[in-house]
């Protein structure tokens, strides 16, 4: 959800100020009480002072959020490994553990620092100085492919790639068990948790917040205890791939958010040294913004996740 906006709705469920709030407007319940204390927030009108205050189903809210502190992104000589490069885009093979654009609690040593210093700071600038060129994310502890955009045609043409669902994006996976049916479709909502504002979740089906997710999976080979899984993705949500597999009882292996490792398989993690979730962007595909010539991009798996596989499969 954007900054710098005000957004307006109803109540969705009685009770508690900060957390019907929380839930109506998919913020999480400690920003809630920040906007509350800021005074940026009005219920029917009136500006709304206590977070712990009853609110009655159907009330109207507004929240007036504000712009977010701009991080201005410095060149930084950060080896990358370029899969394309042309004068429009660049293609990457992102390493695990590194995090896509500067924020709070990392404002350097990013993809987008990293980029910039490879591109001679010619990055596209509609998303501005703290997230030039990013067009889509993979998490910190993702390894993968990913597009970062040169030019502004160029990034509103891949924008609407991935607004239509028409981009090819295939994740490799290490989950816990053996996913039966052997392949299938999860679906369902994706929010963030009631119980857990800083976690996502898959909402009920009733669910008037949240986004549709998607996820196509398809076991690829069985392994000691878990599977390694090919997830193809129709939508791209926060975390789609790990909560998608938790919510059915395969969390990805290594994941410190959405799953416990399996017993048998702790030592064997903590052996490798492994401490990521066991997820990597293998494929993309997309038809380019300019030339409309399609390209399809692989990427092998990182040693990490063959030693995994290669060790759970014994």
């Amino acid at each position: 959800m954007p900054d710098g906006e005000i957004i307006t709705g109803t109540i969705t469920i009685a009770g508690r100020l900060d957390k019907a709030l929380a839930g109506a407007a998919d913020l999480s319940r400690e920003r809630v009480k920040n906007l509350i204390a800021a005074g940026a927030v009005q219920i029917d009108g009136t500006t709304a002072r206590n977070g712990s205050a009853k609110v009655k189903e159907g009330a109207a809210y507004s929240i007036s959020l504000p712009p977010p502190e701009m991080l201005a992104a410095e060149p930084q000589d950060i080896p990358l490994n370029v899969v394309f490069e042309d004068q429009h885009l660049i293609v990457i093979n992102k390493p695990a553990g590194m995090v896509v654009h500067p924020a709070a609690g990392n404002p350097d040593g990013t993809l987008v620092n990293a980029v910039l210093f490879h591109c001679k700071g010619q990055l596209s600038g509609i998303n501005g100085v703290a997230r030039p060129g990013i067009v889509h994310r993979i998490d910190k502890d993702t390894s993968g492919l990913l597009v970062v955009a040169k030019s502004d045609a160029a990034h509103e043409g891949l924008a609407k790639q991935f607004a239509d669902h028409s981009i090819i994006r295939r994740y490799l996976a290490v989950c816990a068990g053996h996913p039966n049916p052997a392949s299938g479709t999860i679906a369902g909502r994706i929010g963030r948790s009631d119980r857990d504002r800083k976690k996502m979740a898959v909402l009920p089906d009733d669910a008037t917040r949240g986004k549709h997710a998607v996820t196509h999976y398809e076991v690829r080979q069985r392994l000691n205890h878990a599977s390694l899984i090919e997830c193809r993705l129709e939508t791209g949500r926060t975390h789609q791939v790990r909560v998608h597999c938790a919510s059915i009882g395969h969390a990805l292996l290594g994941d410190p958010v959405y799953g416990r490792t399996p017993k048998c398989l702790r030592a064997l993690l903590e052996d490798l040294g492994f401490r990521r979730q066991a997820l990597h962007a293998a494929r993309l595909g997309f038809r380019h913004p300019i030339s409309a010539e399609t390209l399809d991009f692989c990427a092998e798996l990182p040693s990490d996740m063959r030693e995994l596989i290669d060790e759970t499969a014994r």
